[in-house]
């Protein structure tokens, strides 16, 4: 488990830093395990405010945050804001994680 965080921490630092979304899965690691979008890194609700800085991310890259129902990531939502984070958005569920297709321009 480990080396799957590591990878995807390698992952997410190259991503944020060319501009993409950085998509976090803020349930717990068993839930993650259980299936999570693909690229999504796994950092739980209620560790994200000492996990955060890990990924070396600028306080205005894309974050999307997910969870089962939206309740945790938006804890995890008001955390990141609080930290400065400017571009935070709670997706709400996997499957809405999953089906997400941004916003119409």
């Amino acid at each position: 488990m480990k080396a799957l965080y590591t990878i995807a921490l390698w992952m997410f630092t190259a991503l944020a830093t060319a501009g993409e979304t950085v998509w976090i899965d803020v349930r717990t690691a068993q839930e993650f395990n259980a299936g999570h979008k693909e690229g999504a890194v796994n950092i739980p609700f209620d560790e994200i405010a000492q996990r955060i800085g890990k990924l070396a991310l600028e306080s205005d890259t894309d974050i999307k945050l997910y969870c089962r129902s939206g309740a945790r990531a938006g804890v995890a939502q008001a955390t990141l804001e609080s930290m400065g984070y400017s571009e935070v958005e709670n997706v709400g569920s996997l499957g809405a994680a999953l089906n997400y297709q941004g916003a119409a321009e």
